[in-house]
């Protein structure tokens, strides 16, 4: 265990929130507003989770993601997904190699972009399913399988795709089974007036920013392992998967609304989402117990992207986050 995490478990959140605070403290250095964005990033890393961002070109997702890695000291590769990218691309590909020596040719693996802790697959909705399913392995296994050899990635490995909502032609949307399998779907929007002009204040200026790094690899491991650890009130969990339940229409707890407006809800891995979320959330606050609060803070991002509404809620305009916020008003 490292020497800097306590071995209490209150004194081991208290330590955690602390680590929290400064790595939010650190990022912000370089990104301006966000808070929330960069609140449900960190909760994803924490819980190893995988997240989906979803916005406009232009509001630092890139840079975003580079400070993280660069606050915790983690390898950060990013990989432009394109129409005529390739598994390989991804993945690594083998090469023939002479030895000088002998004559003989042999086989070598070289290492593609996924062999990192954080990996951007920018705009991944471009590439074809083909080549954003060379992802799926790494993001469930952690592990890549090439010409039939496995290689482990190394630990942490987060997984950050992005999506550009307004221009759809000639993308290739994730299918829905894919989707479910990033914890969180973070959409990330135009920043305030007050914001803007810091932004554009700071960009057009020289600066020279120094990000200090927080956490160690073995650090954030244990921190990973310490987060399962939280226990959580009997009915702080019966409430979760009750919410998750009510989304699934046609079933006995779904209510009203719900049959007349989504046509698919979530699985049990947003359950196990949503439990694992509010978990890292209560110690980031340097709480060692779960409350319902946890729950609805991250409810919308861990649902949004696992719920699918029908022709009757598109019609009235109605979307997957006004059914959440409509549920939990329930709950």
């Amino acid at each position: 265990m490292s020497n800097r995490i306590p071995r209490s478990p209150e004194d081991a959140a208290a330590f955690f929130s602390e680590s929290f605070q400064r790595i939010r403290t650190e990022i912000s250095k370089a990104v301006v507003g966000q808070e929330d964005v960069v609140e449900q990033l960190l909760i994803a890393l924490f819980s190893r989770g995988h997240c989906v961002l979803v916005g406009v070109p232009g509001l630092a997702k890139t840079l975003l993601i580079r400070t993280v890695a660069q606050t915790m000291n983690l390898t950060f590769n990013r990989v432009q997904f394109t129409p005529d990218l390739m598994p390989g691309d991804i993945t690594g590909t083998e090469v023939i190699e002479d030895n000088k020596e002998t004559g003989e040719k042999s086989f070598r693996f070289i290492k593609g972009p996924i062999f990192a802790n954080i990996v951007l697959a920018d705009e991944i909705n471009r590439t074809p399913p083909k080549t954003q399913a060379a992802l799926l392995e790494g993001m469930q296994e952690s592990n890549v399988t090439a010409s039939g050899t496995r290689y482990k990635l190394d630990p942490p490995f987060f997984v950050l795709a992005t999506q550009n909502p307004i221009e759809q032609e000639g993308t290739y949307p994730l299918p829905e089974a894919q989707l479910d399998r990033f914890m969180f779907n973070i959409w990330l929007d135009y920043p305030s007036l007050n914001e803007e002009m810091d932004i554009v204040s700071q960009t057009t200026s020289p600066r020279n920013i120094e990000i200090n790094s927080i956490l160690e690899k073995e650090e954030i491991l244990e921190l990973q392992d310490l987060i399962r650890e939280v226990p959580v009130p009997k009915q702080v969990l019966e409430k979760a998967v009750t919410l998750v339940t009510k989304t699934r229409p046609g079933t006995e707890m779904a209510p009203d609304f719900v049959n007349q407006y989504l046509g698919w809800g979530a699985g049990p891995r947003a359950s196990q989402y949503l439990i694992l979320g509010a978990k890292t959330r209560a110690l980031s606050q340097g709480r060692y117990n779960v409350e319902l609060e946890d729950i609805r803070a991250i409810a919308v991002p861990v649902l949004r992207h696992r719920i699918v509404t029908n022709y009757a809620a598109e019609a009235e305009g109605l979307t997957t986050v006004n059914i959440i916020e409509k549920l939990l008003k329930s709950l």
